[in-house]
């Protein structure tokens, strides 16, 4: 709980001490209303029996206007209340989800490759948007919620002292039905994370566009469909099985409060009839017994909805709490300033689970001035040994030596800045065309020459030039005036993006499987000019 609200604090303090403010003031001012209204009653009544109304309309006067104003004030800051918790809620869901992207981002590869990390990320997601705020509102309900219940209990206290007992044993079985409801509702969610991802999974293959040729294709909509409702339609009939046992619970709770109500009201009408209280007492009394109630149910909700968000909000810090395994060294080697050699040493790696290794013992020596081709058929773990020399995962024998030095001496986003790779499934993003290119170097996006000469190398200017807007054309059709390209255009795209990066040691995994002939040629090409200042790595086929 105290993490929570270290987020909130974090996030906003100014939002959030008002929102604490406007609480008291809110929970003060009703209270000021109903001594008013007793005085109103009773100046009412008092006019009723005395002859000559005007004796008595001064201070009758001074309480309805007193009821006005203080109404007023009351609604005026329920107005700027609302604004508040609005800034405060939509800065603290852009704070949580900044945390969680960049904890995605600090995350290692290997987690990525586990199923429990998925469920994990799954929930850390459902609950970052909200369950931090609520925490805040149940927790600010239960300030405010002790404060008028002290001012009702005081009112009470003078008169009845039984309406109290009444009051507060009414609640206990409320308070034990939603610790109930609390739990259950966290342990179903918990143990049906798996299948609401998929269930998600399924709907994203019938709404993702990704996916949208294979499915028409091959006509697999109503598969996909029936697999999606036979998993909504288990979850559904879990989750009403469970809403109907609580709703009886919860209609037993209504009936003790019914009973509640018909005892307070015995105690306190039989004291007006004998004349022992006034009705302006017992309009103030009544009243106070009820909003007394709304107070306990308050309180009763703010502590289970604590109790409830904490059970969720652990899975958000849950997830902020993993930790990667890929660091850079407390004293990092500088990265050599002239790269000469990349050497793979009996190279072992086995991805998480798995039983035999995708690489296993592996050698190979890439030098400046050569082309390096590691060949094989699939699931040789080609494209594994890329990922493995920029450090998205580590062997678990052997080492990867750049000039003789071990990677994982150097700093991560250092040796990442100067190994440079455009993958067989690389991304196509649904920036400019600009954007896309200059993604291999951001902290140079301004250089012109450069990235004039990156189209040029990757072949990639005449796609540019095709384009409407030329380098601020957006790219793919997500999004407004996007222009889409054939496959071979994209990975031009993405191979100028490698080379703008100037990186040092280059690697193409399958990098003209998309081009036409006349593409490849210029490849090869390419790949002449760039061997005397680069060690390239080159993925393809035994058989190519």
């Amino acid at each position: 709980m105290k993490e929570a609200f270290k987020l909130i604090w974090r996030c906003d303090k100014r939002s959030f001490l008002l929102k604490l403010f406007y609480t008291v003031c809110n929970s003060l001012l009703p209270l000021a209303n109903l001594y008013v209204l007793k005085l109103i009653v009773d100046e009412v009544t008092a006019a009723a029996t005395v002859d000559g109304f005007m004796l008595r309309d001064s201070l009758l006067l001074q309480s309805l206007l007193a009821f006005c104003v203080i109404t007023l004030l009351n609604r005026l800051i329920n107005v700027v209340s609302a604004v508040n918790n609005d800034v405060l809620t939509q800065r603290l869901i852009d704070y949580i989800n900044d945390k969680i992207q960049t904890q995605s981002v600090r995350l290692d590869m290997a987690y990525y490759d586990n199923p429990e990390f998925h469920d994990t990320f799954h929930r850390a997601q459902q609950e970052a948007a909200f369950r931090p705020i609520r925490i805040l509102e149940n927790m600010v309900q239960l300030v405010g919620s002790v404060i008028s219940l002290a001012g009702v209990a005081a009112m009470l206290l003078a008169s009845s002292w039984q309406v109290i007992v009444v009051m507060v044993v009414a609640v206990v079985p409320t308070f034990c039905v939603k610790l109930y409801k609390s739990r259950r509702i966290y342990r179903f969610r918990r143990e049906t994370t798996q299948l609401m991802r998929r269930s998600n999974y399924y709907g994203s293959l019938l709404t993702n566009r990704n996916f949208a040729k294979e499915v028409r294709s091959f006509g697999l909509a109503d598969y996909f469909r029936g697999c999606y409702v036979e998993i909504r339609r288990s979850l559904v009939t879990q989750l009403l099985a469970i809403s109907r046992r609580l709703a009886v619970y919860d209609a037993i709770t209504a009936l003790v409060e019914a009973l509640a109500l018909g005892l307070v009201l015995f105690f306190l009408v039989k004291p007006v009839v004998g004349g022992a209280l006034t009705i302006g007492t017992f309009v103030m009394l009544f009243e106070a017994f009820r909003r007394g109630q709304s107070y306990l149910g308050s309180l009763v909700s703010g502590i289970s909805g604590l109790y409830e968000h904490k059970l969720f909000i652990n899975n958000l810090f849950e997830f902020l709490e993993l930790k990667p395994s890929i660091l850079s060294p407390a004293n990092p080697t500088a990265f050599p300033a002239w790269v000469e050699e990349v050497r793979f040493d009996d190279v072992t790696f086995s991805y998480p689970d798995m039983k035999q290794p995708t690489v296993s013992h592996f050698s190979l020596t890439a030098r400046r001035g050569e082309v390096t081709v590691i060949g094989g058929e699939n699931g040789f773990g080609k494209t594994t040994l890329l990922k493995l020399l920029l450090r998205l995962y580590d062997p678990q024998q052997g080492a990867i030596r750049i000039n003789g030095i071990d990677i994982r001496q150097f700093d991560v986003p250092t040796l990442r800045r100067n190994v440079s790779a455009i993958f067989q499934d690389y991304v196509q993003f649904y920036f400019t065309a600009r954007e896309n290119v200059v993604f291999g170097d951001v902290d140079n996006a301004d250089d012109a020459r450069r990235l004039a000469e990156a189209l040029e190398l990757a072949d990639a200017d005449g796609v540019v030039a095709k384009l409407s807007k030329g380098l601020d054309t957006p790219l793919g059709r997500q999004f407004d005036h996007g222009e889409e390209l054939s496959m071979g255009q994209w990975q031009r795209i993405a191979l100028a993006r490698q080379l703008f990066s100037r990186a040092p040691v280059l690697i193409f995994d399958e990098p003209t499987a998309w081009m036409d002939v006349a593409a490849r040629r210029q490849f090869r090409q390419t790949l002449d000019k760039l061997k005397p200042d680069h060690i390239i790595l080159l993925i393809r086929h035994t058989e190519e």
